[in-house]
């Protein structure tokens, strides 16, 4: 396979879509003959920056050399998250960078994005190596370790889309949990959401004899315990901001002086999933209306990063489906949801009534599983392809021992062919890496330490 002048060879190929360049392979291919070096650190909100190293071909690879350095940085945006993004080492391409990613760009919609959840202007500063910052990863916003503390009285939230879920834990254990329905993406008023949320703290509460932390998984992208950019408050309008940035801040506040921490619920689930398989190195991936994903390193710490590996890039071929929002091509939404199971259902032979919302279709195709259609089980062995091929890139930016599949598409016997396909593609393309790697999805093992419960092990007890 040929793409931007690379060559490099693929084994495994989608078998409804052939012309899919998997970036982590063409990558692979790329930095074999790159040898000039060039380095980018993505700048967080606090002073933290995480500093990563790559190269560049000759001049004679121009066209590659663009292609590289614009998804590259693209994946690391996305998995780190920050307001700025210098660069040096490649002045000339790093100029051209700098005008994507401005107001107006070809990539206005990751400068939106990354200035509403910063509060500050995104740039891309081309830099000389003396100019270039120090790397200061530090640890999760609010200092110390986060996750993983189970002593003492503690209140566990989980903010989902449809249910809120609450738990009352002491040294670890529930004590009282319960799970209500409720609508925070039709509400405009934010002070709906501040009361179910302060009704669920007082409800846990008066099953402890005292709180002594709280913690909350919370859909969103965080800064500190501030949700930034949230579809739990989609209807809130801009003019009410504030009130949405600080609202667990106020709810905690009402409950007592204690230690609070927010955690995006991606996290929280791989954290969910490190504490019940008692390791780290997890990278926890959920599939469902879109990718959400979530990390845990070696010592079980959360890093803090975005982690939208929704919008990172996955497939390089030209024609690769676009996201409505982003308006990118190729990014991980479009290969690991929903949508990629209605995207492979025509070319698969199954035809979906065009009347149907995207969760029903998904049921369409998977009830179709059930009955042994083979276009079905083709579609969740090319889903499972996509991911075989896109772990490797994944692990260049994380320490991956286990990886937790997750979500609707991967629910029933889909997800079971979804595996097997992923791990074959690994086993049979990328062999080191295979062997130091599990792929799995969550048995009663994983499953044993409940979102609420982990959110609850969040903060470290203060004294």
């Amino acid at each position: 396979m040929r793409h931007a002048g690379i060559e490099f060879e693929i084994g495994n190929v989608p078998e409804l879509d052939r012309g899919f360049v998997p970036f982590g392979k063409w990558l692979d291919a790329y930095l074999r003959q790159a040898d000039r070096p060039i380095r980018a650190a993505v700048q967080r909100e606090d002073g933290r920056v995480v500093v990563f190293d790559g190269a560049l071909r000759g001049a004679a690879w121009e066209e590659a050399n663009q292609r590289y350095l614009e998804r590259w940085v693209k994946l690391l945006l996305w998995s780190v998250g920050g307001s700025r993004v210098w660069l040096t080492g490649c002045d000339g391409l790093a100029r051209q960078l700098r005008e994507d990613y401005r107001p107006g760009g070809r990539r206005s919609f990751d400068v939106d994005f990354m200035q509403t959840v910063f509060e500050r202007p995104f740039e891309v500063v081309p830099c000389s190596a003396g100019d270039f910052p120090r790397a200061c990863p530090g640890g999760q916003a609010g200092g110390g370790r986060l996750g993983g503390h189970l002593e003492g009285c503690r209140i566990g939230f989980d903010a989902g889309g449809s249910d809120r879920k609450v738990s009352a834990v002491i040294d670890g254990k529930a004590v009282y949990s319960e799970e209500v329905v409720w609508h925070p993406k039709l509400s405009e008023d934010p002070d709906y959401q501040y009361r179910e949320i302060l009704t669920a703290f007082e409800t846990a509460a008066a099953h402890l004899p005292r709180v002594d932390a709280i913690g909350v998984s919370s859909a969103g992208v965080l800064v500190g315990n501030h949700p930034m950019v949230s579809s739990l408050f989609i209807k809130v309008p801009k003019a009410r901001h504030e009130a949405v940035k600080h609202i667990y801040e106020r709810a905690a506040g009402a409950i007592g002086n204690v230690p609070l921490a927010v955690a995006n619920d991606g996290d929280v689930t791989a954290l969910a999933g490190a504490m019940g398989l008692n390791r780290g190195r997890v990278l926890g991936i959920a599939m469902g209306t879109s990718e959400a994903a979530g990390y845990v390193d070696a010592e079980r710490n959360l890093l803090g990063w975005f982690n939208e590996l929704a919008f990172a890039p996955v497939d390089l071929q030209p024609g690769a489906p676009a996201d409505e929002w982003s308006g990118d091509r190729g990014v991980g939404c479009k290969y690991f949801s929903q949508d990629a199971v209605i995207r492979l259902a025509r070319p698969a032979g199954i035809r979906l009534p065009e009347a149907l919302t995207p969760a029903e279709k998904l049921l369409e195709v998977q009830d179709r599983m059930k009955q042994g259609h083979e276009g079905a089980a083709a579609i969740f062995r090319i889903i499972g392809t996509y991911l075989g091929h896109t772990l490797p890139l994944y692990a260049r930016l994380y320490d991956i021992d286990t990886v937790l599949v997750m979500g609707r598409v991967a629910s029933g016997a889909g997800g079971d062919v979804l595996i097997d396909a992923c791990n074959r593609v690994l086993r049979e393309e990328y062999g080191p890496l295979a062997a130091g790697m599990t792929v799995m999805l969550p048995d009663e093992k994983a499953r044993r330490v409940g979102q609420s419960i982990a959110a609850a092990s969040l903060p470290e007890r203060a004294g």
